[in-house]
């Protein structure tokens, strides 16, 4: 795919169409289209958190590692949605896995190659970082969430 396809696909994705048009052209300089089959891991809580992804189709899980117990759910994301934010921030490293629940159309944007544009491009830096607090803020919210249900009482 070619970066000006990959460009007019960000432009129309929910995450990036408030973005200056300018802002777009140098973050599809960082993107490349992925595709991951239903089952498939694409990231491991803990591990180099290297890249984000963007959700062009397709359904993914992101959960957390919990001693003792099976994986715990904390969101299900799909068309419209971002995976990852562990790329902005040391150390770098995923704080969530995220599992592929259907074949999945994925963007997935360098983080190195974005936070190397950031760092060159406050105003940039500064509204990438304002797109991320929001997915910060849902992820800590479903986590929450998750976490009242798990320990929550049962009643017998």
């Amino acid at each position: 795919m070619m970066k000006h396809e990959l460009h007019e696909i960000l432009r129309q994705h929910d995450f990036f169409k408030d973005l200056p048009e300018d802002d777009l052209l140098v973050i599809s300089g960082c993107a490349k289209m992925v595709m991951i089959k239903a089952g498939e891991v694409l990231a491991r809580e803990g591990s180099d958190a290297n890249n984000f992804y963007v959700v062009r189709m397709g359904k993914l899980r992101i959960e957390q590692q919990a001693p003792a117990m099976k994986p715990q759910p904390i969101q299900t994301i799909g068309c419209g949605d971002v995976a990852g934010w562990s790329w902005l921030f040391p150390p770098y490293r995923w704080s969530f896995d995220v599992i592929a629940l259907e074949d999945s159309r994925l963007i997935c944007l360098d983080g190195a190659c974005l936070r190397g544009k950031c760092e060159n491009n406050h105003s940039l830096g500064y509204r990438v970082v304002k797109k991320f607090a929001d997915v910060l803020r849902q992820r800590l919210h479903a986590a929450s969430l998750q976490a009242m249900d798990v320990y929550a009482p049962r009643e017998d």
